[in-house]
């Protein structure tokens, strides 16, 4: 099969070409609740999570970005479902991880604005890579100290446990991880009615894979998980339905290939 392209079709099409244990990473954000207008387009659902199993290697992940629609005043709760169906194909719920959006624009109603999607981590197996993102623990206070105490745990009688920890120590950050979506691209990108921002795409490539590592993306959509799979030196898969979106894809990656080369 060849790989660094887009394949104009059907997912379960490329899928079906892929040998067992060929993925290493699979970022990807699917149709859901019908909240978007794909081309009129739809998606089997199970016959995909199906295949992203027998396609993903030992110790592979699949970063899955969704959310759920509210009709007559109720969730839908398909995120959920779909996540108990992952692991029904034999994936392992890895981490349950927030997308938060810095920039929402608050509705009416007697309902809080949603402001966040779910980024689901499934992994096949242990996951065989993690290269955690990082912060440095930063000194609050500006002064001089370079410990501090921090409160670890409750014990049964309501004390405290604590433990002194370096400041300026470098530590992995939590799994609510903010981004702007208006930061997703340009004016190419935006023909898509749902990017998602290219740092998301980075950060779990960076994650969950290494340098000549193979990612996939089976709604490839305006090619954001093409695009920083070259950037962070990792091969690429793509499935896509819509040739308008292809050619939208191939405009960004000519464009960043150019740059880099």
């Amino acid at each position: 099969m060849i790989i660094n392209k887009i394949y104009n079709e059907n997912c379960l099409e490329t899928m079906s070409r892929m040998e067992n244990n060929f993925i290493d990473l699979t970022v990807t954000s699917p149709p859901y609740d019908n909240l978007r207008t794909y081309n009129g387009y739809s998606f089997d659902f199970e016959s995909i999570a199906k295949e992203l199993y027998r396609v993903t290697k030992d110790g592979g992940v699949i970063i899955w970005v969704v959310s759920d629609a509210t009709l007559k005043g109720s969730e839908t709760g398909t995120s959920f479902k779909q996540a108990l169906y992952f692991i029904e194909c034999g994936f392992k719920l890895h981490d349950t991880m927030i997308y938060n959006k810095e920039s929402t624009t608050p509705v009416g109603g007697n309902r809080y604005f949603q402001r966040f999607e779910y980024m689901f981590v499934f992994s096949k197996g242990k996951p065989k890579t993690f290269n955690p993102i990082t912060r440095k623990r930063l000194n609050k206070h500006n002064d001089k100290r370079t410990t501090r105490i921090k409160k670890t745990s409750r014990n049964k009688d309501g004390s405290w446990n604590v433990r002194k920890v370096k400041i300026n120590e470098v530590v992995k950050i939590g799994n609510v991880w903010t981004y702007n979506p208006s930061n997703s691209g340009g004016k190419l990108e935006s023909q898509h009615p749902a990017i998602f921002p290219e740092k998301l795409a980075s950060d779990h490539i960076i994650s969950w894979s290494n340098e000549g590592d193979l990612v996939y993306d089976c709604f490839m959509g305006s090619g954001t998980t093409a695009k920083m799979s070259i950037l962070n030196k990792r091969s690429y898969i793509g499935s896509e339905m819509s040739s308008e979106y292809c050619d939208i894809i191939k405009q960004r990656l000519n464009t960043k290939q150019k740059e880099l080369f």
